[in-house]
């Protein structure tokens, strides 16, 4: 019901959108920025080419490879101590202002000709609270009782993630004022689309890696079965 409700506005929404929203013809310039698909992908390829924003790629594609591990595992994890999915899924809600105003923030600091200084501030933050969730799957044992988990637990989670949503938005935010600031306005719509794809794909690549290496580098323990490692998914169903 949730879904079909807000497939629903959305189909209305950008229905009425196409319908009743009209360009503003003495803005439109006179000369496009490209002729097609071709002369695009010509273009994104002489942008990349140029030493500066290939050097810029190169950081964005592995800056995020520090925390990836945190991101992407530490509520599966957290599951799987037994915290409950639906728990989760409500400590998120507390987030949804905090997303709001975030950005509202830390464009403040974004604005001036050094956008890339918030983005180096909050690194080393974020990478704290890589071990900061680390320690909540570590302790979610530790305090896990037949009733489920105390409040106190859930307030630590609560907070663990508001501080990591801080560090997230001030690196996000650093990259867009970045990526806005540098790129040319005659083509601007392409070279930030290229760009910024390029930062979507520096937070995704390491998520996925590092979903991927759960598995093999996660120790586990044969009860009664000696001489096997459970290392492997053979050896765990023996």
């Amino acid at each position: 019901d949730f879904l079909f409700f807000w497939g629903a506005v959305f189909l209305v929404t950008t229905t009425l959108v196409a319908f009743l929203k009209k360009e503003n013809q003495e803005l439109i310039p006179a000369k496009e920025e490209t002729k097609g698909i071709t002369d695009t992908y010509k273009l994104l390829f002489s942008i990349i080419k140029m030493p500066a924003v290939l050097t810029f790629c190169l950081l964005i594609l592995t800056s995020k490879v520090g925390f990836s591990a945190a991101d992407a595992v530490t509520g599966l994890k957290l599951v799987e101590e037994g915290v409950p999915k639906e728990h989760l899924a409500l400590l998120a809600v507390p987030m949804v202002p905090l997303q709001i105003i975030l950005p509202l923030v830390i464009s403040k600091y974004t604005a001036g000709p050094q956008p890339l200084n918030t983005f180096y501030k909050a690194m080393p933050y974020r990478l704290l609270l890589g071990l900061e969730f680390a320690f909540l799957v570590w302790w979610a044992p530790k305090v896990k009782h037949e009733g489920g988990f105390p409040v106190y637990y859930y307030a630590a989670v609560v907070l663990s993630y508001a501080l990591h949503q801080i560090t997230l938005y001030s690196m996000y935010v650093a990259i867009m004022a970045f990526n806005a600031k540098v790129s040319d306005p005659l083509i601007g719509g392409t070279y930030m689309t290229l760009l910024n794809t390029v930062s979507n794909l520096g937070g995704n690549w390491p998520s996925t890696v590092a979903l991927w290496l759960v598995d093999p580098l996660t120790v586990k323990e044969c009860a009664g079965a000696q001489g096997h490692t459970c290392a492997t998914a053979a050896a765990m169903e023996v």
